[in-house]
């Protein structure tokens, strides 16, 4: 029997670390190095942005300073997280319909397609890149899930399709 999980433990965190921002709380810069040397990040990391440059933003914009000498994806992190913090119920509005996401009814037809019996879709907070697959494992960039404003019912999409639809595209590709 195929078993397809969602993992939201990236968000969760972010989730913490969002509304403490938000509230000016001060967070150690070793909260910030665990969840940057997570599993869960794994897909966000390149030569421009990597695990130190995750916790120099996060850091940064935790101790209200600039960001010196960033690279553009680390630029671009910072900006995300800004955004994330600007509005809480906004990112609640984002992360919820995640968080409860049901894909039982196509967990056969992905795990097949990703040519195993487990496969997992992991949303981390990223830069600029939308979803990366490695192996049975889709890592999908939270920052890329879009919500219709003019319609709050509206379940958020990514690209333009449904996120099961996305998911399952995405494995198949």
């Amino acid at each position: 029997m195929a078993k397809l999980t969602v993992n939201t433990k990236a968000l969760e965190s972010m989730l913490f670390i969002w509304a403490s921002l938000a509230d000016r709380e001060k967070l150690p810069d070793a909260f910030f190095i665990e969840l940057s040397e997570s599993p869960e990040m794994a897909a966000a990391y390149d030569e421009n942005f990597d695990a130190n440059g995750f916790r120099k933003v996060l850091s940064a914009l935790a101790n209200r300073e600039l960001l010196n000498g960033a690279t553009q994806r680390e630029k671009r992190f910072w900006n995300n997280n800004m955004w994330m913090t600007e509005d809480l119920e906004f990112t609640n509005m984002m992360v919820e319909p995640l968080k409860t996401l049901n894909l039982d009814e196509r967990a056969a037809e992905i795990c097949k397609a990703a040519g195993s019996d487990e496969c997992e879709v992991i949303f981390y907070p990223g830069c600029d890149e939308f979803a990366t697959r490695k192996g049975n494992k889709l890592y999908i960039n939270f920052f890329k899930v879009q919500l219709d404003i003019m319609n709050p019912d509206a379940p958020p999409t990514l690209e333009g399709q449904s996120i099961p639809d996305y998911i399952e595209a995405r494995f198949k590709a």
